[in-house]
């Protein structure tokens, strides 16, 4: 059964991250390293694979609710700083869409590349529903989301700590605003409030792509056809 092998392979992953305390040993990471070779050589496909774990994407709705607790113990800090946060969760989406979508660009790939990358850095189900209503490619955009949590879990934190920011507020909303709940487990890890922050980015973030995502695309398409013309 692939749900238990996941589950005692994530178990194990875990424990080692938690003894190591490197960003590279994310638990995420190793369980993809050490499953998906698995899957391929046992002969099953992933809809196999995805099939005998929907119980535990069923419960990933639960612990996404509940990330709204920590927020609800912040709303003294949310209420003090609503402006910053929305300016900053806006700023991020913006700056993320344009600039994922333009090096796709440059690096080769068309318009439905370009599409289906601009909304990797919000969680998946705003993603899907994003890339889907301007053109882009669901499944392609599925696996950029997976890459850009990983990427901030990864390198998130020490990127912070290299640029010296302390602010737990500034911490949080950076990493929920660009890897979503992949991120945003990290940062639950290392402080309380920081984990509160990044689940508030996320939700803000994936509200703003959404909403933005149909205005800023024919921007980014037309500036794409005005430099190549």
């Amino acid at each position: 059964m692939w749900i238990i092998a996941t589950l005692i392979v994530y178990a194990i992953t875990r424990q080692i991250a938690l003894k190591l305390r490197h960003p590279v040993f994310n638990p995420l990471l190793m369980s993809l390293i050490v499953l998906m070779p698995m899957v391929i050589y046992s002969g099953d496909t992933y809809q196999t694979y995805f099939d005998q774990n929907k119980a535990i994407n069923f419960m990933l709705g639960s612990a996404v609710i509940a990330l709204a607790y920590p927020l609800y113990e912040q709303m003294h800090v949310i209420h003090r700083h609503w402006r910053t946060i929305l300016i900053a969760c806006t700023c991020a989406s913006i700056a993320s869409m344009i600039l994922g979508s333009l090096i796709a660009v440059l690096v080769g790939g068309d318009l439905q590349i370009a599409a289906s990358v601009l909304p990797k850095s919000i969680s998946t189900p705003f993603a899907l529903s994003t890339a889907s209503h301007i053109g882009g490619i669901p499944a392609v955009t599925a696996a950029l989301v997976v890459v850009a949590g990983l990427f901030g879990a990864l390198i998130g934190y020490p990127l912070l700590n290299a640029l010296k920011v302390k602010s737990p507020l500034a911490r949080g909303l950076s990493i929920g605003a660009v890897s979503h709940a992949i991120g945003t487990a990290k940062a639950a890890e290392s402080n309380y409030q920081e984990g509160a922050m990044s689940s508030l980015a996320l939700v803000i973030c994936g509200i703003i792509t959404t909403i933005l995502a149909p205005f800023v695309f024919p921007v980014i398409a037309f500036i794409v056809s005005y430099t190549t013309t």
